[in-house]
């Protein structure tokens, strides 16, 4: 049996490695255990964010390089397949200034901004992909004259004047995108609406999120036949994710309104929070919106591409049905960021910004991406008798598994896969990962 490994160890990158078949004789040795009869929730996919800096790295690639992000990104045999993606509606800090599509009260709505270059990119990914991909817009900050700070950063407050006009706002971005043939799956509602940002930025309170969702942003976009278009509520990190969601979800009104809540990871991993937010609103959905390694850009690092993988499989296994890196392409210094907020991406581009430097944590995705688990599978029952084996694993829509195995320790392992009465004996290197398609 063929499987596919990534060793920090070795330096193997996605080798393809051949196992014995499987056989009807349980050994000694440690034990995941795959069981497809019980099933969670439905895979919605990977995919990583369209700002405008890595859409401006982009177009500063050569020919050959851009092809070879493309292919690492979207190509769905050869890459990783990714299927969704994420937007900024006006600025975020990884756009080259503040701006936004009615930077005045007297100007007309306008997204002629994302022509220049991020646009252009997710047609290029689509092309790669050979399909649409799914787009979740998010907004950092609404215009300046609608805040009550006079300004896009430092925070600041909706007028409660213009939430009416913020809520239309949305529908005209979608409609915008929507008419020249893009498809939107969702949008969350701000994004981190609990911090005070030095760039683009605004506070909503668990109260007024609710309130905006309920008497403004659902019903806007129902009444412009937006219906179908997904609310993510909170999108901002774990550690608040039970309380703000507990607040909005338990409205009946708003409620009717949201799919489900979005998270990142900064600050506290706090996987168990999304457990429980699961298990108190189990009709509603769960999506990771945003994760990157900050303080730059991390070159060659594989402790990345390690919380990567931990922090997918943790989600996964506490009912996420989706995944969203942060920017797909920086520059050498993990940037362009208007205010300086230097991040690292699983892509960089190399000094002279004409070419690109695969990072380990692209690896690491790329074995979690569509490539493996295509939109539309259902996470299964996995089991480990070891801690430092972390697993999870789907059913897809071919009705194969894959089983995904990452090995965080210093130590390698022997160990077997337990499926259906049958075994495959296998091992893992020390700090490794590996994904099979049975």
């Amino acid at each position: 049996m063929i499987f596919v490994q990534t060793s920090r160890k070795s330096g193997a990158k996605l080798v393809e490695r051949v196992t014995d078949g499987w056989h009807p004789n349980r050994s000694e040795k440690p034990e995941v255990s795959v069981n497809p009869e019980v099933v969670y929730q439905k895979h919605l996919g990977l995919g990583g964010a369209f700002t405008e800096s890595a859409a401006v790295n982009y177009q500063n690639l050569d020919d050959a390089s851009k092809k070879e992000f493309m292919t690492n990104y979207f190509d769905p045999d050869q890459g990783s397949g990714y299927n969704i993606g994420r937007i900024h509606m006006n600025s975020c800090d990884f756009s080259l200034g503040n701006w936004a599509c009615q930077p005045t009260p007297e100007s007309e709505f306008s997204i002629e901004h994302y022509e220049a270059a991020i646009l252009p990119m997710i047609r290029d990914a689509q092309a790669m992909l050979g399909r649409k991909i799914k787009l979740v817009v998010s907004p950092w900050s609404p215009p300046s004259w609608m805040k009550t700070t006079g300004e896009m950063n430092n925070g600041g407050q909706l007028k409660p004047e213009y939430r009416e006009q913020w809520a239309n706002y949305y529908v005209q971005f979608i409609q915008a995108l929507q008419a020249k043939g893009f498809d939107i799956w969702g949008l969350t509602t701000q994004n981190e609406p609990e911090a005070v940002q030095i760039w683009d930025s605004c506070i909503y309170s668990p109260e007024e999120e609710r309130d905006f969702i309920r008497d403004h942003l659902g019903p806007a976009l129902h009444k412009n036949g937006l219906q179908d278009i997904n609310i993510v509520c909170w999108d901002h990190n774990r550690d608040n994710l039970y309380q703000r969601a507990s607040i909005i979800l338990s409205d009946a009104e708003a409620a009717k309104y949201v799919w489900g809540s979005g998270f990142h990871w900064y600050m506290d991993n706090a996987f168990d929070n999304v457990q429980a937010v699961h298990d108190a609103f189990p009709d509603k959905g769960l999506l990771f919106t945003e994760g990157c390694q900050e303080g730059g850009p991390h070159h060659g690092e594989w402790e990345v591409a390690e919380r990567y993988g931990e922090s997918i499989i943790s989600d996964f296994n506490r009912w996420t049905c989706g995944w969203l890196d942060w920017n797909l392409l920086l520059d050498h210094t993990g940037g362009p960021n208007h205010v300086g907020n230097l991040c690292s991406a699983p892509i960089l581009a190399s000094r002279t910004g004409t070419e690109i430097e695969v990072q380990p944590s692209q690896l690491y995705l790329q074995h979690l991406s569509p490539r493996f688990i295509p939109e539309g599978s259902h996470r299964v029952l996995s089991a480990s008798s070891r801690d430092n084996l972390k697993v999870v694993a789907f059913k897809r829509p071919d009705h194969k598994i894959t089983l995904v195995v990452m090995n965080q320790s210093n130590q390698g392992y022997e160990f077997q896969i337990g499926l259906s009465g049958q075994y495959l004996q296998t091992d893992i290197p020390a700090r490794s990962m590996q994904t099979y398609v049975i």
